[in-house]
């Protein structure tokens, strides 16, 4: 989830002068970093082995 916090420090991390679809992207970015590790702290994620099964199932 996003706080207001890493919405400042995200906004600090910007130039001077930025678009708001930069900023979007940017809050974007980190949400799905955020997402991420929390699925990773939930043990929610794939091994790269399971990964390569997946899309060799895919690519036949």
């Amino acid at each position: 989830m996003l706080t207001k916090d890493k919405l400042r420090q995200s906004i600090n991390k910007l130039p001077d002068s930025f678009t708001i679809d930069e900023l979007i992207d940017q809050l974007i970015f980190i949400e799905k970093v955020e997402e991420g590790l929390e699925q990773s702290k939930e043990k929610k994620v794939l091994s790269n082995e399971n990964v390569k099964k997946i899309i060799e199932k895919w690519s036949k």
